[in-house]
């Protein structure tokens, strides 16, 4: 499936949910009406339409293609323990994900293209692959060139992070990974067990 390189508010809208943190994707008036004019309507969804959304939620708030995230629910399936916690353990360690949490990139999108374009390191070598998977004891940096315009991101940021698997020293440009993922910090519902429900039928 081709990567969607449309207005990424739209789905938002499509789906009635933030699926980034940008204040237009938090406007609850927009969510409240679907893309396509005034006049469309929501129509009422079959319970595979019910389930196909779900996991929509997540594929974009990642910024996951369908074949990698049939990947990711094949190695949930296979690990030991809840398959919904261990597919969210699995996204949340994306290393794209991880300079979103600390602002590294206003969006997903921006960390992604932030990632592809060699401007982090892990552990002092550069990593260009946005589905690296850290692990607890990666060092995230910036690379020198990059630390003036990333630095720039981080002191725009409204929020600032909070995460138990990761410590994020600000004035440095530097996170270490503590620990595994412990849940998920997506800022709208989501049911898993749909989601596993909708690649077991």
């Amino acid at each position: 499936m081709a990567t969607y390189t449309g207005p990424k508010v739209r789905l938002s809208r499509q789906l009635g949910v933030a699926i980034s943190d940008n204040p237009k994707h938090l406007n609850s008036r927009r969510l409240d009406t679907p893309p396509g004019g005034s006049a469309k309507r929501m129509r009422r969804l079959s319970d595979y339409g019910v389930r196909l959304r779900e996991k929509q939620k997540l594929r974009y708030y990642y910024n996951v293609q369908e074949k990698q995230f049939r990947k990711y629910m094949k190695e949930a399936t296979r690990r030991k323990g809840n398959t919904g916690d261990n597919l969210i353990e699995i996204l949340e360690r994306r290393l794209d994900n991880v300079c979103r949490r600390i602002n590294f990139g206003r969006s997903i999108w921006q960390a992604r293209q932030g990632v592809n374009h060699g401007h982090i390191k892990v552990n002092g070598r550069r990593v260009d692959i946005p589905s690296y998977q850290v692990r607890p004891g990666d060092v995230i940096t910036v690379a020198d060139k990059s630390k003036e315009f990333i630095g720039r991101s981080v002191e725009l940021a409204e929020n600032s992070p909070t995460f138990e698997w990761m410590t994020f020293d600000g004035a440095n440009l530097t996170c270490t990974i503590t620990d595994m993922p412990k849940g998920a910090q997506h800022p709208f519902d989501v049911h898993l067990g749909m989601i596993v429900e909708f690649y077991s039928s």
